[in-house]
């Protein structure tokens, strides 16, 4: 192939990408652009190029209709995803650790029954485990919200972890036994520094997940002043009067700016993580 030719290719590329790239993101941008507009321009126009920059709308969306402000909702999301993260790392680490490093009864069987709980939908689970937590006298707080995630019950974690470890060489472990470590700190000090691309990829999907999680704080919040953002963005919209929208849809897009800031910072590492279990094992 000449140069020319591998020139025109490479325009031919990139301009695809960025057609597709406009595609994909033009709702994005006009859902930026809607927050500087009237209902009847919401409505109307399809550009997303507003006709003024006003930012009214992000100060009343960030107010409520409620005594709280949305910071308060922004912190009780944190409270919730924060904590779960954590506990599900840890555990679903350790999970993932067992069936891919130890031979033990029953492991195909365990990890067979593991994989298969993914296909279960979640709707069938709410009502046994609601009954369970409120006899634990645990609704109305976030318990419900984070302890589940401490036994490793997000399976698909726990399959992309040991889909990653089945890909890492046993030679530095291996090494490291013939020095005297046992299980644990082989996990610790050799392990989980090989693991941190999927382990990011863990903590980005969890965190993503929960902030976007509507059904499970409106199962077991009773309190406005414990809701996250999820709820509390329904509560914008308000059922006995006019919706004013660009108000709605400014607090939205704050609602997105922790997820995407997430993403890109770990994006890197994301990527290699996800890439990585799916293609080793």
């Amino acid at each position: 192939m000449t140069s020319s030719q591998d020139r025109a290719a490479k325009l031919l590329r990139y301009t695809a990408l960025l057609a597709v790239a406009v595609v994909m993101l033009y709702p994005l941008l006009w859902l930026v652009g809607a927050t500087f507009k009237s209902n009847q321009q919401i409505f109307s126009e399809i550009g997303f190029w507003p006709d003024k920059f006003e930012f009214g709308a992000y100060a009343k969306g960030w107010k409520t209709s409620t005594e709280y402000t949305f910071a308060t909702y922004f912190l009780n999301s944190l409270l919730i995803v924060v904590p779960r993260i954590i506990v599900t790392v840890i555990s679903c680490v350790l999970v993932a650790y067992a069936f891919a490093r130890f031979e033990f009864f029953g492991k195909k069987l365990l990890f067979g029954v593991m994989v298969s709980t993914m296909m279960l939908p979640l709707i069938i689970l709410r009502l046994p485990q609601y009954l369970m937590f409120r006899e634990l006298g645990w609704l109305d707080t976030y318990l419900p919200l984070i302890l589940p995630s401490a036994f490793a019950t997000d399976t698909f974690f726990v399959f992309m972890l040991v889909q990653f470890l089945r890909g890492i060489p046993r030679d530095m472990e291996e090494a490291a036994m013939i020095d005297g470590c046992n299980s644990l700190q082989l996990l610790w000090h050799i392990i989980m520094p090989l693991l941190k691309p999927a382990i990011i990829s863990v903590v980005v999907f969890q965190f993503i997940w929960t902030m976007n999680d509507f059904m499970g704080p409106l199962i077991y919040l009773a309190s406005v002043e414990k809701y996250p953002v999820s709820l509390a963005l329904k509560m914008s919209i308000g059922a006995t009067e006019e919706v004013e929208w660009a108000n709605v849809i400014a607090i939205s897009v704050v609602a997105l700016v922790p997820s995407v800031a997430v993403f890109f910072m770990a994006q890197r590492h994301f990527i290699e993580g996800a890439a990585s279990s799916g293609i080793k094992g």
